[in-house]
């Protein structure tokens, strides 16, 4: 065995000048870092200056889509209100994590908003807060599609989300839409009757009932997500309203 004393110094790496004494790397303090791109919707993140603007003369609706393969339709179902209410509508987007595996944010004509939005727009006392924000804007929210978690999240109080703290804040003196969608058994299932009973009864949602078909998935039943004329049609009689001109 060799004397560890016979051994040669190590060396040790020369640290390059632009880093500190320590070897770690200086920032610029006078360079303010530029918001993190957030994937899948591959923008910065909404910071404490959005803006979020009323106009008194258009109807403000909150479309939010979660973890159903039905949430591959919302680019129809915007494209359905907008045709329908080509100066009258302004429509916003909250996307759950799981939904964003089913559309490309980058390709709707609306905003489209995510968790981290909710943290990247509050830093401070004083600063927005997201869900707050959104409720306020909207003159109505339509969940399309409501698969079951949102549903059971919904109807249990739960807020863990950018969607469900919306609803968890929501203002139920304002129009609240959901169209569920998923699987036949989930459908079928006995908990999704008592949490649709708090949903419609207690909650005062109204419902925009599923359809029978055969799924993406090859069960037959019901569960798949009303048409999109029918979610359109149902929620723009309540935007027509709002407009509406009444004469004796």
């Amino acid at each position: 065995m060799a004397d560890s004393s016979s051994s040669p110094p190590s060396k040790k790496p020369k640290v390059e000048e632009a880093n500190g004494s320590d070897g770690a790397e200086q920032i610029n303090p006078a360079v303010p870092s530029a918001p993190p791109t957030l994937p899948k919707v591959n923008r910065p993140a909404f910071g404490n200056k959005h803006i979020f603007k009323r106009s008194s003369n258009k109807f403000h609706l909150l479309i939010g889509v979660t973890g159903s393969v039905a949430t591959i339709k919302l680019g129809e179902v915007i494209s359905g209100f907008l045709a329908a209410n080509p100066e009258k509508l302004v429509i916003k987007v909250i996307a759950t994590k799981s939904s964003l595996h089913f559309f490309e944010p980058s390709e709707l004509p609306v905003e489209v908003y995510i968790d981290e939005d909710e943290w990247s727009m509050w830093g401070n006392r004083g600063d927005p807060v997201l869900h707050i924000e959104l409720r306020k804007w909207a003159d109505a929210v339509l969940i399309a599609p409501m698969d079951a978690n949102t549903l059971a999240k919904v109807a249990g109080g739960f807020a863990d989300n950018l969607l469900t703290s919306v609803l968890r804040a929501w203002d139920f003196s304002k129009l609240a839409y959901f169209a569920p969608a998923m699987n036949t058994c989930m459908w079928e299932h006995p908990l999704t009757y008592q949490h649709m009973k708090t949903l419609k009864e207690l909650l005062f949602f109204k419902e925009i009932p599923p359809m029978e078909k055969e799924l993406i998935c090859g069960d037959k039943g019901y569960g798949a997500m009303a048409a999109v004329p029918m979610i359109v049609s149902i929620v723009n009689a309540d935007i027509r309203n709002k407009f509406a001109v009444y004469s004796s």
